[in-house]
């Protein structure tokens, strides 16, 4: 049973609750592979194996009793740094926070809980979660399991390179700017961003978040396999009274149409070819299921969105969270920060009232549009992974990072779910570099994204298990 961990989360959990196995030989299973592995790759940095193994021992004793055990029965999984975990520190990849233990669990901690997943351990982030990169001074540099040579992405790349290698059968991670869907793009798996509001959030370790961070951020799960994804979407979904943003949408809506955008270059971003040829093979597998596919050249607003967005997410505090970037010392946090300045800073109540108006009028044009057209096909982003801290390699080398991901930045813009589907491997200047696509929908419909996910991820290869090698 030594290789329980290769199995993805639904074949486990059916099998921990039909007996075949149990919870605890489950994780045992999941703390042999992290022993193996996370010492080339840095992804899990808090992890205690007792905890582990007496979350499996109170499933497999709810089983004994007959009692139903969940619907993620003794699943292990991941939760990211930022969210906060009972008795352990929600540090978010900043040492000026390695003392903030939490007392509490958040929703996202004990939504995988009620749903019977095991917490396998905590994964790492940038500092701050404010890149596309993982590092920081805390906890050091994360690998991507894939090639080590390009970024884990960030903020979740931790999650990303766990969940990669094998590291839990499904990964926790936050997207207010491509947290989930990049690292999952860079890693090689898939990865949801739910719609705003659809999974409960809250914090009491950290002060609040700021409304930009309110109205955008959301937490999602990572994994190898879409049905997990689903699986991990109604898990982490429960209703909990302390997010006020909560919104009790079902989780499969209405029948649309199968008819399907594709927009190779939104706004005209400079999309390279690898991409393109993934969104374009992406396109073909789903015509050849049965949908109509239309390729666009326009789409409602995406990169006016990508720019308010950054405004929303950063000018709210912007001052004070540059003052602790400085104080933290970390060279990631402060070169991000410093090259959004001229968005973020010296925002008033009148500027801040007008983004909020233009947000609720691009949303509505979003949402005519999905109307029309229920799937869009983007660019995750407009190149294959960067090669790691390509960020702080000058001002160019960071204006290009930023200016490729301007759809991961956008979206969260309007509250839309996105979903990154891996599809295989491409060719870049660092190696082989993993490839895949963007599917958006119109808000809550989570339900289509997947339901196009499954499709293109039928007609191609499984996502497998990244054996990592040290850089």
């Amino acid at each position: 049973m030594s290789d329980l961990w290769r199995l993805s989360a639904v074949e486990l959990a059916a099998r921990i609750r039909k007996r075949d196995v149990s919870a605890r030989e489950a994780a045992q299973s999941a703390l042999q592979r992290l022993e193996a592995v996370n010492p080339v790759l840095n992804a899990v940095v808090d992890y205690r194996p007792e905890s582990a193994l007496a979350q499996a021992a109170e499933v497999d004793a709810a089983l004994a009793r007959g009692e139903e055990p969940g619907p993620l029965a003794g699943v292990p999984v991941t939760v990211k740094i930022n969210v906060d975990q009972a008795g352990f520190a929600t540090t978010n990849g900043v040492s000026l926070q390695k003392d903030a233990i939490a007392a509490e669990n958040s929703p996202v901690v004990d939504n995988l809980r009620r749903a019977g997943a095991v917490i396998l351990g905590r994964t790492n982030t940038p500092a701050f979660s404010l890149r596309w990169f993982t590092s920081n001074r805390l906890h050091g540099d994360t690998l991507n399991p894939r090639n080590p040579a390009l970024t884990p992405g960030g903020s979740s790349g931790g999650a990303a390179s766990a969940v990669a290698a094998g590291v839990g059968h499904l990964a926790h991670g936050t997207d207010i700017a491509g947290s989930i869907r990049y690292p999952a793009y860079a890693c090689g798996v898939h990865g949801l961003r739910p719609s705003l509001g659809r999974v409960p959030a809250y914090n009491a370790a950290l002060p609040e978040r700021s409304i930009g961070a309110q109205l955008t951020a959301v937490s999602g799960p990572l994994g190898r396999s879409i049905a997990d994804l689903r699986l991990g979407l109604a898990a982490l979904a429960a209703p909990d009274p302390r997010d006020p943003w909560w919104v009790p949408a079902p989780l499969t809506g209405p029948d649309a149409p199968r008819r399907a955008a594709l927009c190779l270059n939104p706004d005209g971003m400079d999309t390279e070819p690898a991409v393109v040829k993934a969104l374009q093979e992406a396109a073909r597998r789903l015509s050849e299921a049965g949908w109509t596919v239309d390729t666009l050249d326009s789409l409602p607003p995406m990169q006016e969105a990508a720019e308010l967005q950054i405004r929303m997410w950063l000018a709210d505090g912007y001052e004070a969270l540059v003052a602790a970037a400085e104080q933290e010392g970390d060279r990631g946090a402060l070169v991000a920060l410093a090259g959004q300045r001229e968005k973020a800073a010296g925002a008033d109540l009148a500027g801040f009232s007008a983004v909020l108006t233009r947000r609720a009028t691009l949303t509505r044009m979003w949402e005519l549009f999905f109307a029309d057209y229920p799937v869009l096909l983007l660019p995750v982003s407009a190149e294959l992974p960067f090669p790691d801290k390509l960020d702080l390699q000058g001002d160019e080398a960071y204006a290009r990072v930023w200016r490729a991901q301007m759809t991961q930045i956008g979206v969260p813009f309007m509250g839309l779910p996105g979903l990154t589907v891996a599809m295989g491997t491409a060719m870049s200047g660092a190696g082989p570099s993993p490839v895949g696509v963007q599917v958006v929908a119109g808000r809550y419909r989570e339900d289509l994204c997947l339901a196009v996910g499954e499709i293109i991820e039928a007609a191609g290869e499984a996502v497998g298990v990244a054996e990592p090698a040290a850089r």
